[in-house]
């Protein structure tokens, strides 16, 4: 079964940043796009004509407007809309199953990330199977064909940022974009190392070059099925989030892993997407782990 690229609506300026950029991706990857809008029906006593009917007429309208403009641009792209009544969460995270990838607008660069993300998106993020893509408003195409690179994470083994990986490959040979994957790496406590792993590191010749050979044997596997792409290694000493953000003006794209983890108030999404979805101002692609 083909799987759409899903973009999720409301209306507000940044989700149809989002739904332009899913346009253009979808064409790129020859797939169909899908246009979906959560609604709950708000009963509104100071407006008689508010009932549910009504309501929803406007949920409506308001999508088959947002996605005439696709329409119009890109004339042979199958595009389905449906307005999907129930929980927000509970809604997308249906549709993300059943896509490719979501794609939702985000404002970022506050206490409160953009689509719901403090609330409503963030659990989506959090309890999808499937890749998330948040889209700044302002978002153009024109990044996209600027020469700007695919920016990917990649931590811990090489099992551990497959998925992550994998995406940033195949976006990359989509657009004809260059791939720069980041391994961030800090001095842990001496205490930390094992007879075992100091062993290793000696072999290695210091931490540094072990940085440079995991990352390297992580990304084996994607240069020889994309050999088309190009690579930059990119190794440098500090947290993760702040080094991926020190390289965000080079990216048309972000791509971070995920291993969502619950807690008393609620799904957490990890610090590293939680800090690079605040402040990066491209878009951002969140993979969860396999």
């Amino acid at each position: 079964m083909t799987r759409p690229i899903t973009a999720g609506v409301d209306g507000t300026e940044e989700s149809l940043a989002a739904l332009a950029w899913a346009a253009r991706e979808a064409v790129r990857r020859g797939l169909p796009l899908r246009v979906v809008q959560a609604w709950r029906f708000e009963p509104y006593e100071a407006i008689d004509a508010a009932d549910r009917d009504t309501q929803a007429g406007w949920v409506r309208d308001g999508l088959a407007e947002a996605t005439r403009t696709v329409t119009s641009r890109h004339t042979d792209l199958e595009v389905s809309t449906d307005v999907l009544e129930g929980d927000p969460v509970d809604t997308l995270v249906a549709a993300a199953a059943e896509a490719e990838l979501l794609v939702l607008g985000s404002r970022g660069h506050g206490p409160v990330v953009g689509f719901l993300l403090g609330s409503v998106g963030q659990q989506v993020i959090a309890e999808t199977t499937r890749p998330v893509v948040l889209v700044r408003a302002g978002d153009e195409a024109a990044v996209e064909a600027a020469g700007r690179e695919i920016v990917v994470g990649q931590q811990g083994d090489p099992e551990d940022s497959a998925a992550t990986l994998e995406f940033a490959f195949e976006t990359a040979a989509a657009r004809g974009a260059a791939v720069r994957a980041v391994r961030a790496w800090t001095l842990p406590p001496v205490f930390a190392y094992s007879p075992g792993s100091m062993k290793l590191l000696d072999e290695a010749g210091g931490l540094e070059p072990y940085e440079k050979k995991a990352l390297a044997a992580a990304l084996q596997p994607w240069r020889e099925r994309f050999p088309d792409v190009p690579v930059v290694e990119h190794i440098e000493m500090g947290s993760a989030g702040q080094v991926l953000l020190s390289v965000a003006a080079r990216a048309q794209l972000m791509v971070v892993g995920r291993r969502a983890r619950r807690t008393a108030v609620g799904a957490r999404i990890g610090s590293v997407a939680h800090g690079v979805l605040h402040h990066a101002d491209c878009p951002v692609a969140v993979v969860p782990h396999v």
